[in-house]
């Protein structure tokens, strides 16, 4: 029987296997259900060894198994097959990628002769609307699918490197915050990594490398390159115009994606790396709304994502823009490759980025010791050791409660005489009581050292003048926000630190919608906007309610 109605959808974040949770990882639908189902569908038959979809295939349908049985079909490290799960009677295909048209990861093919309701892609849009107590059976079991597939490296890619080096841990955090499933193979440690370089006559002049569906071998490839040969970048029609194109997939504008396209508004989302922003490298955001125990920001920016595709917002990821044009109307947007997007109305929620060391061989361990979110992955690396975080913030607080459950030692080191001004009260008590956390005020950090990776750290105390320096291998950088708005070129107002101004009219004087920029039909929402709260909360909200203008606008605009 299926799961009833109302039951949570399930916290992708908690670290359990959805794969021990058949019951709402395979569901049976009860029996009205699937008559339901056959309004949106039609019934097809199939024959033992037929393929309904392979891997690789997009814009695959929803099959929901009426006689029979259908195997989904995962590609091994070595280009063999692998059966994932069975499905038999009133069971269901799919999985997250059947919200966007993405590369499916698995194939699906028939295990014995029978019969399947095949639900065509839009009618199934309209199923999961139409059916709430369906579709929330199904999107629970969807996103625990995707959260086995991740878990346990099934229908993904394999990457072959050194832990430590910087193109690694990029490429590693690139899948990891796409959720995308992977195996890493660490050359320094694991033996499988030499057999399969050997296997794929691979150099270590070539590292590291990924396998893609057990055959394809990318060398160091960029995150653009990636993402092509992993199907995650949707093709783009250069003839459609969107009426609101959201630059940036992080709080706020994820939360514009999903307000908007609830609405009805054709919308795309476009984002240069991972959607999450900064809040996404959160390893555990304890003070947002409706969520006690905490949750990480990829999990929640996954759920953003989720529910913005299920309302049919398009999501682009690794396709940065490089320009605005604005002197015509519609919009348009260049993106690095050479595509373009045109719409009616842009959302600018390109956030910030925190600001790099004033200090010597900065850029040299970049990657190698120096990190800017602190995430399971890097937990990992600094299991055992000292760890150095600089800044005073929500991030850092964050960052050092994480870490010390992970490192031997955590520092902070802040230029001020504490944390009480800048960083929330439950945050600083958690430091203040932790005996693995030890605060450093007036200093700031003055040398780093090392042969290949950071070794060494070194801060300075202003007010004796002392230095000290630390063994330690991971440096964390969480210290001010430089804005994401380059691309801009000039369209519309910026304040002299580069953030975008709103709520002002270009004369000055006459008031105008409050994330409204200097451009009529553009906006600014989030960390990148001139006096925004620099907080997930207050993202989101400021995503949800530009919504409202942009309805305004684009009715002014029609007339």
């Amino acid at each position: 029987m299926a799961d009833a109605p109302g039951t949570p959808i399930p916290d992708a974040d908690d670290g359990s296997d959805p794969y021990a949770r058949p019951a709402q990882t395979f569901p049976h639908l009860a029996p009205d259900m699937a008559e339901r189902i056959r309004r949106y569908g039609k019934e097809e038959t199939f024959e033992a060894g037929e393929d309904l979809f392979r891997s690789g295939d997009r814009g695959v349908d929803f099959f929901l198994v009426t006689d029979g049985a259908i195997a989904m079909i995962d590609t091994d490290a070595h280009g063999g097959e692998q059966i994932v799960t069975t499905h038999d009677a009133r069971q269901f295909t799919g999985e997250l990628d059947l919200f966007n048209e993405r590369e499916v990861l698995v194939g699906a093919r028939a295990v014995e002769s029978g019969a399947a309701i095949r639900v065509p892609r839009a009618a199934f849009r309209r199923m999961v609307s139409a059916e709430p107590d369906i579709g929330e059976i199904v999107l629970r079991a969807f996103i625990l699918r995707r959260v086995g597939m991740i878990q346990h490296a099934g229908g993904g890619a394999i990457l072959i490197g050194s832990v430590h080096a910087a193109d690694t841990l990029r490429i590693q955090s690139f899948l990891t915050r796409n959720g995308y499933p992977h195996r890493l193979l660490d050359t320094d440690s694991d033996p499988d990594a030499r057999s399969a370089l050997d296997c794929f006559e691979i150099g270590d002049d070539a590292l590291p490398v990924v396998v893609t569906h057990g055959r394809e071998v990318l060398r160091r490839p960029d995150n653009a390159t990636l993402a092509d040969a992993l199907g995650l970048t949707e093709g783009f029609d250069p003839d459609r115009i969107y009426d609101v194109a959201v630059v940036g997939a992080g709080p706020a504008g994820l939360a514009a994606a999903v307000y908007a396209a609830s609405e009805g508004l054709d919308t795309i989302v476009i984002e240069g790396v991972a959607p999450g922003g900064q809040a996404g490298t959160s390893s555990r955001i304890e003070n947002y709304l409706g969520f006690p125990t905490g949750i990480s920001g990829q999990a929640l920016a996954g759920r953003a994502q989720v529910q913005a595709q299920k309302f049919g917002a398009r999501l682009a990821v690794a396709r940065p823009v490089t320009a605005l044009e604005c002197d015509d109307h519609p919009f348009r947007l260049l993106l690095d490759g050479g595509d373009h997007v045109a719409a009616r109305c842009i959302v600018v929620a390109t956030g910030a980025r925190y600001r790099m060391l004033d200090v010597a061989d900065h850029e040299r361990f970049e990657g190698q010791g120096i990190h800017y979110a602190a995430t399971a992955l890097e937990g990992r690396l600094c299991a055992g050791g000292e760890v150095v975080i600089v800044g005073g913030g929500n991030s850092a607080g964050q960052a050092a409660m994480f870490l010390s459950g992970k490192a031997r030692h955590v520092h902070i080191v802040v230029r001020g005489p504490g944390l009480a001004e800048t960083m929330s009260e439950y945050l600083v008590q958690r430091i203040d009581d932790s005996e693995r956390i030890t605060l450093h005020p007036h200093s700031e950090i003055v040398g780093l050292s090392g042969e290949t990776y950071l070794e060494r750290v070194s801060w300075r105390d202003a007010r004796s003048g002392a230095e000290q320096t630390r063994d330690c291998g991971n440096l964390f950088l969480m210290i001010g926000a430089v804005p994401n708005t380059d691309w801009l070129g000039g369209c519309i107002a910026l304040d002299d630190k580069g953030f975008v101004v709103t709520g002002r009219a270009p004369d000055g004087r006459s008031p105008v919608a409050p994330y409204a920029t200097s451009q009529p039909g553009i906006y600014a929402v989030g960390d990148v906007r001139a006096g925004s709260v620099k907080r997930v909360a207050s993202g989101v909200g400021e995503g949800s309610v530009v919504v409202q203008s942009i309805h305004g606008w684009l009715a002014e605009s029609a007339t």
